[in-house]
């Protein structure tokens, strides 16, 4: 099968340790993120207090779809990894999110991942994950900076 990819990027005004916070809650996703919810019972490993470590398991719902990504690898406020565990559409799915924090502060996000899909739902699957997934860091970086404005 053939490698497809996605890579995009957003800028928040928050500091990249607020944007990692958000990152590392999975509860916190379906606030920011275009999944529905995240599927406790279908998830394995979850930390109580929101700070998932590598082999936790998410499952998260999008529509009636539920797909699972285990966390592979993490380097505070620098990068979450991650990769498919179940996913009804692509195989071998990898992918990162990366926080540089910018001059003057703020955060640019960079989440690129990698994947195969059947044959029939190759040319979907590019458009459509590609418009998903800058929805993914557009939402993560817009929250980040409304939760750092908010007070108290």
């Amino acid at each position: 099968m053939t490698l497809q990819s996605y890579d995009v990027t957003a800028e928040s005004a928050a500091p990249p340790s607020a944007v990692w916070a958000l990152l590392l809650d999975p509860h916190s996703w379906p606030t920011w993120s275009r999944v529905d919810a995240l599927e406790i019972a279908q998830s394995v490993g979850l930390s109580p207090d929101g700070r998932d470590g590598v082999g936790a398991v998410r499952a998260f719902r999008t529509g009636k779809a539920v797909t699972k990504e285990r966390i592979t690898a993490l380097e505070p406020e620098r990068r979450f990894a991650y990769e498919g565990v179940e996913n009804p559409q692509l195989i071998g799915y990898r992918a990162a999110v990366e926080l540089v924090g910018l001059p003057g502060g703020g955060t640019r996000i960079r989440w690129h991942g990698t994947y195969s899909a059947r044959w029939g739902m190759r040319w979907f699957l590019q458009r459509y994950l590609r418009r998903f997934m800058q929805g993914m860091a557009t939402g993560l970086a817009d929250h980040a900076a409304l939760e750092q404005r908010r007070p108290g």
